[in-house]
């Protein structure tokens, strides 16, 4: 029964998160990269997992991203290729960052 509680919490907190992802314009997101507090997420990667991760404050696995470079601060040159090409990112906020990644052609 306790498990049953623990898997559905899980699945409502996935649910939250995934109905505050969004597709944003990169320049909506310049204040937040100017405080530092962008991550950008690789594409081999599910943005709704991290955030997930980033929320339960599961330091083993953000480590393990952070140090394959899975996960890292948006770089002052990828912020200016964004600027240029008016970048469209998938984004979603987990206090106090804001995880982007960009979105993979279909």
């Amino acid at each position: 029964m306790i498990e049953e509680f623990l898997r559905q919490e899980r699945e409502l907190e996935r649910a939250k998160i995934v109905s505050e992802t969004a597709r944003i314009p990169w320049l909506e997101l310049q204040r937040f990269f100017a405080a530092g507090k962008v991550m950008l997420v690789a594409t081999e990667l599910d943005l709704v997992d991290v955030a997930y991760a980033f929320q339960r404050d599961d330091i083993e696995q953000v480590k393990t991203w952070t140090e394959n470079q899975q996960v890292s601060p948006v770089h002052d040159d990828q912020a200016k290729q964004w600027v240029a090409s008016d970048a469209l990112l998938w984004a979603v906020v987990v206090k106090p960052w804001v995880l982007v990644q960009t979105i993979r052609d279909s």
